[in-house]
């Protein structure tokens, strides 16, 4: 058995009363994971473990089966991972967003989705700037970046960005949990206000307010840690040949944690606009090269749901129903094996409130042969009606990865 996973990033939501009270999900078109849904078994996934912040990090650790208590250590070091940044001992990693900041409040968390080229003359301006013995940037995909510091302590409240819109920043700036880290927080705090009075001059940024974008004007760390231990798939499931197709470094560094393959897919930009068809063909080129494990991430339905787009939340799940989904069934018939398929999203972003929520979410498994429930669509209201009722913890890959 081969098994696919196709996870829309945020793709739940809440009902939306300009959609007829449907959620983007429901109005969406999509015939093919409606095809699948047909022949596959429902349910709802708790992927936010109690205590736990909903996150993308979180979620999909969640799902792929890790106890968080025992390997969570932040987004931060995940991303290195993907990036090739080796974490030693004694150093602190971070996601460093690059952010907008307009009249003392955090306009968006991605300073109007900065392009890679930008981002990257800015992330080298501030290491020239900023960077010393005990901190270096990392340049990543857009705004989102990494930051490390030797000689920190994690214990620090941090707020993500894309959960704050509109917050006067000064109010979410960092804090220590324990006395031990209040050296930790001021740092931080000092790092973002000198990136603040660095960027807000810098030719990038005269460009980009000249020609009516926003600023990135900037830097915003959270999800601070260390490096995880974790087993892979293949220790715990006994996966031998997998791979991760994303263009997020966090899923990618999670799946090179997991003992994942990443593939790297052109034109693969973590938007609305990305590159669905290679992802798609990079799937069924993997599966017919002999891969026994494809987790295929599509961002853009969270980043929708960040910009309370619900129009365009709805156009990412057809797109992703049909230039992902369509492709992937219709060459299940060339692959040598049979092939389970999963279709899922990691958590909520719900347009209303344009961040991430913790309800559970819905989720089938197709699997070849086996008989199907009486849910015909995959959906919020649906789902959870299905065989699987609602899972939590390991249950959902535990389900799916059974032989």
């Amino acid at each position: 058995m081969r098994y696919v996973v196709i996870l829309g990033d945020g793709m739940a939501d809440e009902p939306i009363a300009e959609l007829g009270g449907m959620t983007p999900l429901e109005a969406a078109y999509t015939p093919n994971i409606d095809r699948l849904a047909v022949n596959s078994r429902l349910g709802l996934l708790r992927t936010v473990p109690a205590g736990y912040a909903p996150g993308s990090e979180v979620a999909h650790l969640s799902l792929l089966g890790y106890n968080l208590d025992k390997v969570f250590e932040g987004r931060g070091s995940l991303e290195a991972a993907s990036m090739g940044v080796e974490i030693m001992p004694g150093e602190m990693a971070m996601r460093c967003n690059i952010i907008c900041v307009e009249d003392g409040r955090i306009k968006n968390h991605s300073a109007g989705h900065i392009s890679d080229e930008e981002a990257r003359i800015l992330i080298d301006y501030l290491n020239e700037n900023l960077a010393d013995e005990r901190v270096s940037l990392y340049p990543g995909v857009s705004y989102r970046h990494l930051i490390k510091i030797k000689g920190a302590d994690k214990r620090i409240k941090c707020t993500p960005p894309h959960d704050v819109p509109g917050t006067p920043f000064k109010d979410v700036l960092v804090t220590a949990e324990v006395p031990e880290a209040e050296d930790t927080a001021q740092l931080i705090n000092s790092l973002t206000l000198k990136s603040q009075e660095l960027l807000s001059n810098h030719p990038v940024n005269l460009k980009r307010i000249a020609e009516g974008k926003d600023p990135a004007n900037s830097i915003w760390t959270w999800s601070p840690g260390y490096k995880p231990d974790m087993e892979t798939l293949g220790e715990k499931f006994g996966i031998k040949n997998g791979v991760v197709i994303s263009a997020v470094d966090l899923i990618r560094g999670i799946g090179v944690y997991c003992g994942l393959r990443p593939i790297i897919v052109e034109g693969a930009t973590g938007l609305w606009n990305t590159n669905y068809e290679g992802k798609a063909q990079a799937a069924i080129n993997a599966l017919k090269e002999g891969c026994d494990f494809v987790f295929l991430h599509v961002e853009a339905s969270d980043e929708a749901g960040h910009e309370g787009d619900y129009n365009l939340k709805k156009r990412t799940i057809e797109a992703l129903d049909d230039r992902i989904c369509r492709p992937i069934i219709e060459a299940m018939k060339e692959i040598d094996e049979p092939v389970s398929i999963a279709v899922l999203p990691d958590h909520p972003t719900p347009c209303s409130i344009r961040t991430h929520s913790a309800k559970p979410v819905p989720f089938l498994i197709y699997r070849p042969g086996a008989e199907p429930d009486d849910v015909k669509e995959l959906n919020e209201h649906t789902a959870g009606n299905g065989y699987y009722g609602t899972l939590s913890d390991d249950e959902f890959i535990n389900e799916f990865l059974k032989k």
